[in-house]
Order: structure tokens, then sequence, then C-alpha cells
């Protein structure tokens, strides 16, 4: 799916405006993630529980936060995706600390639910805007957006790491790292789009488009209508698969590259927050270089070489007998999954129907099938497997469904 893009004067000092605050917003929500993520298996000993039982909180807490992707086309049809951002924004980063204080497993939950539940609504908003503004230019930005979510998780990992290393408290860097970010969203309200573009209802493309004027259904007309309702509903459904087999490298490498280290090769707790840093610096380095590759190759192009990159990546650092080789094998990795959200949430965002439907569908998709894979992964590391078989059989299989469903795209 391509759009037209405009001249550059047309982009206007509002837009410049707008395009920095939902770029801020980007890395703001990098970064709130990458702050407890890394340090994931300190908080494992301080709520007592296993690698499966972390598995299962992770799920409960991603179903729970699945509420805000399902609900956020209606939401944003009321509020606008101005206000939905920075409330949902405030909530998200509020929550860091709860999961800094956590000591118990309910706890932690509350915590992680809540990041997940306003992340839903804040991660439609932005990439609507995002989308809309970049439409507006003569080059693509939705790659550097993301690229800016990425470099978030860099510095919030990074982050996070050192004070693993330096022996800072989760509650005292939890805190701080809430506190600066909520100064960040004062900064991101006042740019925002006050206006939305799209559709606010949904399409029924065989009302309008199958009548003839004295309000009487053709049969052909109406035969042409379903095709394109069957259409349009594939379109979704290869949407939220290609969401699902997207996230499922993407999460498994975020959340299980630290244990990759610390279980498989007794790493300690500053190194293992490297295979993170790893695996966020090459998607980093991916997607603040994809727009410039996109007006090279075409975006379509592009996925299917990102995927057989990704592969290659994956495979290696799940099954190579090295701790430095993983790391590198993170990197590379890293920079194949680059690409893939911000072809995904672009192509979703210009989808026709009821504003923010498309991205509805590919964020349900996605996180349906995170509610199964932290438990998956888990259980399969919590067996004899090691925790880099584990993730091969988890993730190799979605790099070749989504080579397949690229082709249909």
């Amino acid at each position: 799916m391509s759009s037209g893009r405009v001249v550059e004067g047309s982009f206007s000092a509002v837009d410049r405006r707008a395009l920095g605050s939902v770029a801020t917003q980007f890395f703001v929500n990098g970064a709130a993630f990458a702050s407890f993520v890394p340090r994931l298996p300190e908080i494992r000993e301080r709520i007592g529980v296993g690698l499966d039982g972390l598995g299962g909180l992770l799920t409960i807490a991603i179903t729970i936060g699945t509420v805000g992707s399902l609900r956020s086309p209606a939401i944003i049809a009321r509020f606008g995706t101005r206000r939905t951002l920075i409330v949902g924004g405030l909530l998200m980063v509020s929550a860091l600390p709860t999961i800094g204080f956590a000591t118990v497993p309910f706890v932690f939950v509350v915590g992680a639910a809540a990041m997940m539940v306003a992340d839903g609504l804040v991660d439609v908003s932005m990439n609507l805007q995002g989308s809309w503004l970049s439409a507006r230019r003569h080059a693509p930005v939705m790659n550097r957006l993301h690229g800016l979510w990425s470099l978030g998780t860099v510095v919030g990992g990074l982050a996070a790491a050192q004070a693993a290393s330096a022996g800072v408290s989760l509650r005292v860097h939890l805190t701080c790292a809430s506190v600066l970010m909520i100064g960040s969203l004062l900064f991101v309200g006042r740019g925002l789009l006050t206006v939305d573009e799209g559709d606010d209802e949904s399409v029924d493309e065989t009302d309008d488009e199958t009548r003839d004027p004295n309000g009487e259904h053709d049969e052909t007309d109406r035969g042409r209508g379903a095709k394109r309702s069957r259409a349009t509903r594939i379109a979704l459904l290869v949407l939220a698969l290609s969401g699902a087999c997207s996230i499922t490298v993407e999460l498994v490498s975020t959340d299980w590259a630290a244990f990759r280290l610390s279980e498989d090769f007794g790493a300690a707790a500053g190194f293992a927050g490297l295979g993170y840093v790893a695996f966020t610096i090459g998607m980093t380095v991916g997607r603040l270089g994809g727009d410039l590759v996109v007006m090279r190759i075409g975006d379509d192009r592009l996925l299917r070489w990102a995927i057989i990159v990704s592969g290659v990546g994956l495979a290696t650092a799940a099954l190579a007998p090295n701790r430095w080789v993983v790391l590198a094998a993170y990197a590379v990795a890293g920079l194949g999954v680059s690409t893939f959200f911000p072809k995904l949430y672009d192509d979703a965002a210009k989808f026709r129907g009821r504003r923010g439907l498309g991205l509805a569908w590919l964020r349900t998709g996605a996180s349906v099938t995170a509610l199964m894979i932290p438990t998956l992964v888990g259980v399969l590391a919590a067996s004899s497997l090691s925790v880099g078989a584990a993730t091969a059989i988890v993730t190799l299989p979605c790099v070749t469904g989504l080579f397949a469903l690229s082709s249909r795209r």
C-alpha cells in the first residue's frame, strides 16, 4: 500500500511542530518499556517466581492490556488522537514506579497491565498522527519515527543495564525514569495535531457502492460489493497475522535476550542486559536508515530482504555457542526486524474505514499472539531445553510465515 507525497512546501510550521511532538512520544514509548525489561531477571527474583511463572504473569498483563487496542478506535472517535495520547501517555509512565516497588506477583501485574492498556491507546494514536504527517511530506518518515522508538529502547536499556551494574535499586531507577518521562509529555501535548484525519465511522462498502439511484440493488453490483467486502476482511486478516508473526520475533528477542545470556552462559546482570541492547541497537540503525532504503528499492522489496536478514540473525542468536557471537547476532536480527512494524503500521493507518480500524486489527493480532509467547517460551525454557533452543522453536517458524504473508500483501 502506498500513497502519493506532496511537496515539502505544503508541510507547515504546525505540521513540523506536530511531527516533533510525535517523534518525542515514539522515543518516550521505547524508553518506558526498556526501563524495566532488561531488569526482568531481578524483578523475577524479587517477586519470587520461576521462568514459567514470570511468563504467566506477563501473559496476564498482556491479556488485560489488549483492551487498549480493542477499544482504541471507539475511544479515539470520541476523544480524538491528541487527548487519547496525552492521557494514555501519563498513565503509561506513571505505572513504572508500581513495577519498581513490586515485591509480590500481584503488584507487578497491576503495574505491567496498566502500562499495556495505556500503550494500546498511545500506540494507535501516535501512529495515526505519524502516518498523516508522513503523507504530507515529500519523503516517508515512519521508519525514522519507529527508529526513535528503538533509540528510546537503546537509551532506556543502557540506563537500566548501568543501573543494575551500579546496584541502583529498581525503586529509585524506575521512579526517576517516570518523573523524566512525565516532564517530556508537557512538550508532546502542546504540539500534537488537534484535528484528526480519515473516516470516523465504519465503512460498509456494500451500502453506497451497490445501490442504484432508485435504492435497488443490482445483482452484479451486489456481487462486486461482496467481493470487495471479502477482500477487505482478507486484508484485515493479513494485517493481523503479519502483526502476530512480527510481534513474536520482536517480543522473544527483547524479553528473552537477557535470559539467553544469563541462563545459557551464566552471564552477570550487567552483561546479560546487553543482549537486549544489542538487538535494539540493530533495530535503531535499521529504522533510522530505513526510509532512505525505501525510496531506493521500495518498501515491499525491503520487507522481503529484512525478513531474510532477521532469520539469519535469530537462528545464530539462538544456537551459537559463544556469548559474543550471540550479542552480534542479536544486533543483526534487530537490523532485519527493524522495518517490519513501520511498514505494517503505515499500511494499517491508511486502511479505509473507521479511524484506527486497521491499526486495531494489526495490534490485536499482535496482542493475542503476545498472550501466548511469554508462557510458551517460559515453559520451553524451564524444560530440558536451553533458552536458545526455546526461542528458536518459537521465532523461526514465524519468520517463515511472515515471508509467505509478505508475498500476499
